[in-house]
């Protein structure tokens, strides 16, 4: 076995891994018979440790044999033939995708062991896992994604999976409605990655990352396009990522996301998912250094975000709305690390902050638990001195940040009076001139209007 068969045997190895988790998983729920919470956890634990194992074999003969870039080829997969249009199937093993891949299956691996007890004897214990495996694959396929296409594709499974972990207490009506939100803004940042997409297509006539950054080993890979068109498609990567991240204005759907059971929670919200737009800048860094305005866009959402974050983080009642909020703070900051120019420092950075809100998440159930017991074994409340900021910032100043805090800078309030609103406005004029159009034609009513049949009476309830 030759070099080169190697490395193509241990990438397959790490992405057909998770793909045969969820085709089993899946396929057992179709046919009826369902996997014992035994099996389950078996399972889960043989792909993990076997795409683990194959990244760090991967990583072992990249330091061995000095190689910076491995392409792993798959082909192309024609979806639509009229327009010869084909799904190029690329994953690439580099100094950024293969920390990245390994520290998915490492986090996973303990999500996925925690799991099995603590879900145990629960109801949607397989539904659970079943969502667990696409969330698994999303992360593996936009990680180690070698187009623009496949990283979408990735990016979609990772989406899917949170807003259905989110509504995971089905039969509660909160949890639905906050997952309908998350999907609603992960929406937004699909349309504007695809459009980013599609823009790359146009401008280069590919969507290898090759061809858009330059041939060269990242980071080291210079964008392929001009300031102008940098600027533009970066801002609409920049938006894909603010939503997927939770950066300002998106940080709303962060606290509804913890609807879900507290394993979700951990590896979406505190490891993985949330770093992903930070990631997707980082593949896409040549195009940020092509532009010195979008560089500095990037640097100030991201520091605008670390601010909001650490604010709402000091006013927040439960335990993992408080972690969300201190997650949005670091991602805030590598957000603004990138922008910088810097690019090893936040790919450590996520990695380290990424394995500390993991254990945080999982450590949150306990907590509160643990200070009460610590209060009762010394007899009293555990009390700390006033801070600095509470000692220099004046009553009345700090009253209007606790009151913006509190209300989580009122971001949902605002999208949903400048942005919803105004949707619907138009939608609800559109449904009425179509009615009025078919009417005339008909000589009479030609159909009840949709508004009609689902009037929401507020954009919370539509959403």
């Amino acid at each position: 076995m030759n070099l080169d068969t190697a490395f193509f045997m241990l990438g397959l190895t790490v992405v057909i891994s998770p793909s045969a988790l969820l085709a089993m998983m899946g396929a057992s729920s179709l046919v009826g018979l369902p996997l014992s919470e035994r099996w389950l956890a078996r399972f889960t634990q043989a792909a993990v440790a076997l795409g683990l194992v194959g990244s760090l074999g991967i990583l072992f003969l990249m330091l061995v044999t000095d190689q910076r870039n491995v392409p792993v080829e798959l082909g192309n997969w024609v979806l639509i033939p009229e327009q010869h249009f084909q799904f190029h199937l690329k994953f690439i093993f580099d100094r950024l995708s293969v920390p990245f891949a390994i520290l998915t299956f490492v986090l996973c691996g303990t999500i996925g062991a925690f799991t099995s007890r603590y879900l145990h004897r629960e109801a949607g214990y397989g539904r659970f896992f079943l969502f667990y495996a696409l969330f698994l694959l999303g992360m593996t396929v936009a990680t180690l994604a070698g187009t623009i296409e496949t990283l979408f594709l990735g990016w979609e499974l990772v989406g899917l999976s949170s807003a259905l972990l989110v509504a995971y207490f089905h039969e509660r009506p909160n949890p639905v409605r906050n997952g309908q939100r998350v999907w609603t803004v992960y929406r937004i940042a699909d349309a504007a990655f695809l459009i980013a997409a599609i823009s790359l297509h146009h401008l280069t006539g590919a969507g290898d990352f090759e061809a858009l950054m330059g041939s060269g080993p990242w980071p080291e890979g210079v964008a392929s396009i001009s300031s102008s068109h940098a600027l533009s498609v970066g801002l609409l990567l920049l938006l894909a990522a603010a939503g997927k991240s939770a950066l300002i204005p998106f940080s709303g759907w962060l606290p509804r996301a913890m609807e879900g059971p507290t394993p979700s929670s951990a590896v979406f919200y505190g490891s993985l998912s949330v770093h992903l737009g930070a990631y997707l800048l980082l593949r896409v860094s040549p195009i940020l250094e092509a532009s010195l305005l979008l560089s500095l866009a990037v640097v100030a959402l991201g520091l605008a975000s670390a601010v909001f974050g650490s604010m709402a983080a000091r006013v927040q009642v439960d335990i993992k709305s408080a972690l969300a909020f201190a997650s949005l703070t670091q991602v805030g900051i590598i957000v603004a690390e990138i922008g910088c120019g810097l690019r090893y420092i936040p790919l450590i950075h996520i990695i380290g902050h990424a394995c500390l809100r993991t254990l945080q998440f999982l450590r949150a159930p306990t907590l509160l638990q643990d200070y009460h017991s610590m209060e009762n074994a010394i007899g009293a409340r555990l009390t700390r001195p006033p801070s600095l900021w509470v000692r220099l910032v004046p009553d009345r100043a700090r009253t209007w940040l606790y009151r913006i805090s509190m209300e989580r800078g009122f971001l949902d309030t605002i999208l949903d009076e400048y942005v919803v609103k105004p949707f619907l406005a138009l939608f609800r004029w559109s449904d009425r001139m179509e009615r009025r159009w078919t009417d005339l034609l008909s000589g009479g009513e030609s159909r009840e209007s949709d508004e009609a049949k689902l009037h929401p009476a507020s954009p919370e309830e539509f959403l």
